[in-house]
């Protein structure tokens, strides 16, 4: 029995209206392609320290938001394992994005929620005030640090999902390591402009801005004589059993590496070695004759040079 010319025609409108969306969408993608150059977003990679291979790969943005958490963290006094969390939490919350939704009125990093008493939108917003909070609940759960990542997240977070944290916990491993400083060298960006963005000069006013900001001001972040040249010193007092020194000089040279292309930073030395942005992966270099000539002041200071 043939179908009646009413349902024939829904069925045809039906079918041409799932093409025309095909298309619309093919069509933005092509637009999309077309006005970013057909560039993806500038990557950053951060590597094992322990030569087993593992790597992690994540976007420019997702790096800027790890190196704000992981500072946030180690300016409290927060041991490693606590930014490990950290990290892992906003990777499942958000994927390290300061995104403005979630679950009801939930935001940020963390997806923290103004009706559960964790701050206004602004403050939420504000990835320094998000991962401070976090750090502050974290803190008052009794030996978080011994407790399997995922549950001590979930008594923060309070999540419907509690078991999802755990999948994230080896890439926020290799984050945190590299951004607290203790596995030097292993944190690489590209360090260029998004899409057809220009590569514009770099406010070495706003890199030590952006340092204190995320550190706070024990810092001291100053000019350097080259006018485009950023000097943080590194405190020779620092403990030696959270690494003393060295640990404390990579931390701030991996942060400026992930802060790269936000800040239009052009290079980066720190321990004899340097790093330089470019689309081959800004890998970090230095010959050993060099970093042991300059080794006692090289370990004072990182120096950060903004594009000119």
């Amino acid at each position: 029995m043939p179908e009646p010319p009413t349902l024939v025609r829904r069925g045809r409108l039906l079918r041409i209206g799932a093409a025309v969306v095909v298309l619309l969408a093919v069509a933005a993608y092509l637009v999309v392609q077309y006005v970013s150059g057909g560039r993806p977003a500038p990557r950053c990679t951060v590597e094992s320290g322990n030569g087993d291979g593992a790597f992690y790969e994540f976007t420019s943005e997702q790096a800027v938001n790890a190196a704000t958490i992981s500072a946030v963290g180690t300016s409290r006094g927060m041991p490693e394992r606590a930014v490990t969390i950290a990290l892992a939490t906003a990777l499942q919350e958000s994927g390290l994005r300061n995104i403005h939704h979630g679950d009801r009125d939930s935001l940020g990093l963390f997806q923290q929620r103004p009706s559960e008493g964790w701050g206004t939108q602004a403050q939420i917003m504000d990835p320094v005030y998000a991962a401070g909070r976090f750090y502050e609940h974290l803190d008052k759960i009794p030996g978080y640090s011994r407790l399997p990542l995922t549950v001590a997240a979930q008594r923060v977070q309070r999540s419907g999902y509690p078991q999802a944290y755990a999948k994230h916990e080896p890439d926020a491993t290799l984050l945190a390591a590299a951004l607290t400083g203790r596995a030097g060298a292993s944190l690489t960006c590209e360090g260029r402009p998004s899409g057809t963005e220009v590569r514009k000069p770099g406010d070495p006013a706003k890199v030590r801005a952006a340092l204190v900001r995320d550190f706070g001001r024990e810092v001291s972040p100053a000019a350097g004589v080259g006018g485009h040249d950023v000097t943080v010193p590194v405190p020779s007092t620092m403990d030696s059993a959270e690494g003393g020194e060295r640990q404390r000089g990579w931390e701030l040279a991996h942060w400026a590496v992930a802060n790269s292309s936000a800040l239009h930073i052009e290079r980066v030395s720190y321990a004899g070695r340097d790093w330089t942005a470019g689309d081959a992966g800004g890998k970090w270099s230095g010959a050993a004759a060099q970093a042991a000539a300059g080794a006692e002041k090289g370990l004072r200071e990182v120096r950060i040079v903004t594009a000119q």
